[in-house]
């Protein structure tokens, strides 16, 4: 048995869902399968130890299930995609959702095995992540767990957005971070948005947090950082 590794495959075409199962159980994986990533999205994919996503399929696509799982769930399972696309785009948005291994079809089972087993091998290698509840630098403190913003023995009241840009600059103190990089981080899944944004969401943070806004700096025609 593979340390009793639990997969699951979700593809839309039944022979292959079948011909996979069969070859990975055989391997002594414990295996599941979905038809669509509805189905899926039905099961408790905590228990996985990784999936196997079909790119294309019905109305929500393996990347679609991907960033479901990586955002709204977000759990960091180790994501294979399958597909028969092979652009350079189709390829970086895969990486991009976090996949941790592309495979184009057609495909040997054997190269899948082998490229299962690396990201295996690789995910069971890496030390476990410290989870961190909290972030204090002096006087500031930066509760994640209640999502607030502590300076001294007040209690800071930020929107959504200015509290997911002090906690994104405060982690990586000193890293610059340029106003397309925040909007992708912060404002991901909003239409229409502009750099000013950026810049009228710090001025009310640095205003909010007083003589600590001086902590939030900006390099000309580079970015954002936090410093103390």
């Amino acid at each position: 048995m593979k340390d009793n590794f639990r997969i699951l495959v979700v593809e839309d075409e039944e022979d292959l869902n079948e011909i996979l199962q069969f070859n990975l159980e055989s391997e002594g994986y414990l295996v599941d399968t979905s038809f669509s990533a509805e189905e899926a999205l039905k099961r408790d994919l905590t228990r996985y130890d990784l999936l196997i996503l079909d790119v294309m399929m019905g109305k929500i696509s393996g990347f679609s299930l991907a960033q479901r799982v990586r955002k709204e769930m977000r759990l960091d399972v180790p994501i294979i995609f399958l597909t028969a696309r092979d652009t350079e785009n189709d390829l970086l948005t895969g990486f991009n959702l976090g996949a941790d291994d592309y495979i184009t079809k057609p495909f040997s089972v054997r190269a899948l095995q082998a490229r299962i087993k690396a990201v295996l091998k690789r995910v069971r290698a890496m030390p476990a992540e410290e989870v961190v509840t909290s972030l204090n630098i002096g006087d500031i403190v930066i509760d994640f767990e209640s999502k607030r913003l502590i300076i001294g023995d007040k209690k800071i009241e930020l929107t959504r957005k200015e509290y997911e840009i002090i906690s994104l600059l405060a982690k990586s103190p000193g890293r610059i971070f340029s106003r397309e990089e925040i909007l992708r981080k912060i404002w991901e899944n909003d239409v229409i948005v502009i750099d000013r944004t950026v810049d009228v969401n710090m001025t009310r943070l640095r205003r909010k947090m007083e003589e600590f806004g001086s902590y939030i700096r900006n390099k000309p025609g580079f970015g954002y950082y936090f410093e103390i």
